[in-house]
């Protein structure tokens, strides 16, 4: 993404705080033009010190108290200023940050399953707060160089006008010297935020796992990796430090050119007799602070040039293809349970073909078995009925109605989920088990963990349902989480219900008691069950077998009480 086009967005996300801006360069305003009078001030007071014995104290005293007026003032405005710049930038990130983690929950699945989440942790976390230093810095060094720059100018010409036009004619060797520059070394900072993205994945895959790593025995290797990862991470970082700080040295050496022209002339005028010894003073305090702006602009280009970097890849996360939108959708009601798939065929790369013209039609209040070996695709049918993917064609129908027909929340609303992933927060076992249906009473909370044979282990928690768990549940073991997140599933109290290897962890006296509680729950509701287990399927009422190449129909038997449907895949 080009810089005047991240420029162009930054400046449309704080476009709705612009009275903060106009208090800043109000602020701005007042706080250089006091100190510019300063040096008017003591110019005065030189002149009034014409010789020995010619020193008219009054007015020197007089003067003395004004510039400590305007001291004052400017310790005031300059407040004000940073005020103003830090309030603009830090809401300016607020709703940066608010905004990509909208946009998180409003991509599609495919978008997150298909990008590093260390890499989109490290935009929202890194390059946002990256950005928020960047706009501090810039506006502070902006607002107040500006008005320096164009108030030096004024007064400058006020007192000689050829000395002045000296000063703007050697200027622009400054601005050169800091684009050229700036140029160099915006590659080098894009390159170093996205390899910071890089080592973000690198380091949350590694430590999330780090029970893996180490059974392993992986942590030399790992080690080795990391060291690959940081070593880049350092050339290009290092070589965009050293390019970015180039620029205020650079900068500092034609601005030292300037002050030493600006004193050869106007010592040469002073002779002349075209100032006097106070004007001189005056000139040279301007001509510094003419140039100091350029120094400080340049002086923070390493970090403007990370920010801009860094906003090129936040923009980029914003700009995200969303899900398509839903709110047009009518809600359902009295769901039935009846599904369908109606020549459903999907597949996750256009190359790589996965189901095709597969039919299967689920009346309300059946049990579907989904077996078949791992990685064949049984999760990816749940996948398509949660509409977390949609469907290439064909069609799935629930209750007779294309779920795309519903609004994804009424629609995912309809079901009960427990994973063979649990998944649980940083919190209190009661607002986990709460996390799908917040209005839950106590007691109906502890009836869910009951069904799900958790209430004997939480009750023996130190603070019981009121215990905080960390985040994943680490100080539990699978098997505890997992019967967290079935109370969980048996507390929204779905119309269709989903199991995809939900009995995975847990031991089998356990598993057999869950079994009947399931056997409970899903009496009179819609259940599709994915399951290596016998034990787990067999009291479903249709088993469908996902394999490779094969189709055909197997009745219900005596042995074995399922319907087989074998499907191409």
């Amino acid at each position: 993404m080009k810089q005047s086009a991240i420029i162009k967005k930054i400046l449309k996300k704080i476009k709705p705080y612009r009275l903060l801006l106009v208090g800043a360069i109000l602020s701005a305003v007042a706080s250089i033009s006091l100190t510019l009078f300063i040096p008017v001030l003591i110019g005065t007071a030189l002149d009034e010190i014409v010789g020995k014995g010619a020193v008219d104290f009054s007015d020197v005293a007089k003067i003395l108290g004004y510039i400590a007026a305007a001291i004052v003032g400017v310790s005031v405005f300059q407040w004000t200023m940073n005020y103003f710049v830090n309030a603009l930038s830090f809401k300016t990130v607020r709703d940066l940050r608010r905004d990509i983690f909208r946009k998180l929950n409003a991509v599609p699945l495919s978008y997150i399953d298909s990008h590093p989440h260390g890499d989109m942790i490290s935009r929202v976390i890194n390059d946002v707060d990256a950005v928020g230093d960047g706009l501090t810095q810039l506006f502070l060094q902006l607002f107040s160089g500006v008005v320096t720059i164009v108030g030096t100018l004024i007064f400058m010409l006020g007192i000689d006008w050829k000395i002045a036009l000296t000063v703007v004619v050697l200027t622009p060797l400054s601005l050169f010297v800091a684009g050229f520059i700036g140029k160099m070394t915006h590659k080098n900072f894009t390159d170093q935020q996205l390899l910071q993205g890089d080592i973000s994945s690198y380091v949350e895959e590694h430590v999330g796992n780090m029970r893996l790593v180490q059974a392993f025995s992986y942590e030399d290797r790992a080690q080795r990796e990391f060291d690959e990862y940081n070593m880049r991470l350092y050339d290009v970082g290092f070589k965009a430090q050293f390019s970015g700080a180039l620029a205020n040295p650079s900068t500092r050496f034609v601005n030292a050119m300037v002050y030493a022209a600006v004193g050869i002339f106007g010592a040469l005028s002073a002779i002349g007799g075209g100032i006097s010894i106070g004007q001189l003073s005056c000139f040279l305090t301007y001509a510094n602070q003419y140039t100091k702006p350029f120094n400080e602009v340049t002086g923070v280009l390493t970090q403007i040039q990370t920010a801009l970097a860094a906003a090129g890849r936040v923009f980029e996360l914003c700009e995200a293809q969303e899900e398509s939108p839903d709110a047009d959708k009518t809600e359902a009601t009295n769901c039935r349970g009846d599904v369908s798939f109606e020549d459903v065929s999907f597949s996750y790369t256009p190359e790589k073909p996965l189901i095709q013209h597969f039919s299967l039609n689920v009346k309300s209040g059946s049990h579907v078995a989904i077996v078949g070996p791992t990685g064949c695709g049984k999760t990816t049918l749940i996948n398509l009925l949660m509409r977390f993917y949609d469907v290439n064609s064909g069609k799935i129908s629930v209750d007779g109605r294309d779920i795309r027909d519903y609004s994804r929340h009424d629609l995912r609303s309809r079901f009960g989920m427990v994973l063979q992933d649990s998944w649980l927060f940083e919190g209190t076992i009661m607002d986990n088990l709460r996390y799908g249906n917040e209005n839950a009473t106590d007691e109906q909370v502890i009836l869910a963990a009951k069904s799900a044979y958790a209430h004997s282990f939480i009750r023996r928690m130190p603070q019981g349902y009121g215990t905080v768990i960390s985040e994943g549940g680490g100080n539990l073991s699978q098997g505890q989480k997992q019967l967290l997140c079935i109370a969980r599933a048996m507390l929204t109290n779905p119309e269709i219900l989903i199991l995809d290897e939900a009995t995975s962890s847990i031991d089998t006296l356990t598993e057999s008691r869950v079994q009947k509680a399931f056997a409970k729950m899903m009496k009179g509701r819609t259940a599709f069950v994915v399951a290596h287990r016998l034990s787990t399927i067999r009291e479903s009422d249709v088993e469908f077998r996902v394999s490779v190449g094969q189709t055909g129909l197997l009745m219900k038997n005596d042995v074995f009480p399922t319907v087989l449907i074998w499907a191409i895949w």
